[in-house]
């Protein structure tokens, strides 16, 4: 059977992308679907179909369009919307979509304005720990920005009595939730911060992501960021986290924990002050302890140095001298009164005198000269004779020599 019309496969593809492109509707179409059949190709293009209960679209985003049009990484599952253009793709004779951007939607698009956000202030520094300002240890004034009903403030208010009664509350009650929270939290950062308290926590309760919003806001993060009072982000329960965390100087899991970390303890503070001064006492005991033991040392030596004792030690010391001089002079005389005994014996031995009194006689000349030869006199010379009772004066006569016997 013969027509006067034959078309190629390729000619029929590329008519319908004709009329595809003409299509006004078609060009710029936004999808919503659920993702699925995610295929990320080595060329940085990225497949996948979109599906909702009725049908599924096949859709395509190319590497030059991820750069702009997609700020999270897209998975299975998601919730988007998908903003590009119906064509053909005349290989295969199919249409598909070519995005040029994808949002995630609902609940996801928050999810990205959240990210968005995180990345643009961290980029920014306000996250950055250099800036982040020291919680006081010791908390006179808490300043407070929540709604003034609810369990957050009920919950700072009874453990911060509990740890310390003598802390005082300021509280800013500030919408926390819908249309014109942000502005409230704002101001309430503001107004406390001239305030100067000691710190400031800024929080709610738990809830979803659209009634922790508030806190997501880039004027929130930025009054936080200028608050010259630390502040303690408390938002929500212990698994939510917003940008008021990450902006703050301290994030407490909890309203509770917030006041736990903001309000010390003053009970436990006494005690550890009592225990501190115990021993404190204890040291300066045994450091005034010690410095009496020095002091005495100190004055018994001080007291050996004294002139009193010292002369007293010299007199002692002269006194035992001289009864040493005196020990040896008196064993000295001993001595010499003994050697001089036996001295005396000899000599009484060796007396003329003695010897006179045995009939003995001195004989000397005129000039008292001893004459003990004969040759040492001449006939005529005058002798003068001593005997033991007086003296005798003599002349010689006649000289004789004789031989006599030697003395022992």
């Amino acid at each position: 059977m013969r027509s006067a019309n034959v078309y190629t496969v390729a000619q029929v593809n590329n008519y319908i992308k004709g009329m595809f492109a003409q299509d006004y509707l078609l060009s710029g179409l936004c999808v919503r679907g659920e993702v699925s059949n995610v295929k990320y190709h080595s060329s940085g293009h990225i497949y996948f179909t979109l599906k909702d209960e009725s049908g599924s679209l096949a859709a395509v985003m190319f590497a030059s369009n991820r750069r702009t049009g997609l700020r999270f990484v897209i998975k299975d599952g998601q919730k988007v919307l998908v903003t590009g253009q119906i064509n053909v793709y005349e290989r295969d004779g199919r249409y598909q979509m070519y995005a040029r951007e994808i949002h995630l939607d609902g609940l996801g698009e928050l999810h990205q304005r959240f990210e968005e956000l995180k990345q643009s202030l961290a980029e920014r520094g306000m996250f950055a720990p250099e800036y982040k300002q020291p919680i006081p240890a010791f908390v006179q004034t808490l300043g407070v920005v929540t709604a003034p009903t609810g369990a957050a403030i009920r919950d700072i208010i009874q453990i911060s009595q509990r740890r310390n009664p003598y802390v005082q509350i300021l509280l800013y009650p500030a919408q926390v939730q819908g249309e014109g929270a942000a502005e409230s939290i704002v101001a309430g950062i503001r107004c406390l911060d001239a305030r100067h308290p000691d710190c400031i926590i800024v929080g709610r309760g738990g809830g979803s992501l659209e009634d922790l919003w508030a806190f997501n806001e880039e004027m929130v993060a930025q009054a936080i960021f200028d608050c010259e009072t630390p502040v303690i982000s408390a938002v929500g329960h212990e698994t939510d986290t917003t940008i008021a965390d990450y902006v703050s100087d301290l994030r407490a899991p909890t309203p509770s924990a917030a006041a736990e970390l903001a309000v010390y303890d003053y009970y436990a503070f006494m005690a550890e002050l009592r225990q501190k001064q115990a021993l404190l006492e204890r040291r300066m005991q045994d450091h005034l302890q010690r410095a009496r033991d020095s002091v005495k040392r100190q004055q018994l030596k001080l007291a050996l140095y004294r002139p009193e004792y010292r002369i007293a030690n010299l007199r002692q010391t002269l006194a035992d001298t001289e009864d040493r001089l005196h020990g040896i002079l008196d064993r000295r005389l001993e001595r010499e009164r003994h050697r001089l005994g036996l001295l005396a014996a000899q000599l009484d031995r060796l007396s003329p005198l003695k010897r006179l009194g045995g009939g003995y006689a001195f004989v000397a000349d005129d000039q008292d000269r001893a004459i003990v030869t004969v040759d040492s006199v001449e006939c005529g010379d005058i002798l003068h004779v001593t005997l033991r009772d007086g003296k005798v004066d003599a002349q010689v006569v006649k000289t004789e020599q004789a031989t006599l016997p030697k003395l022992p």
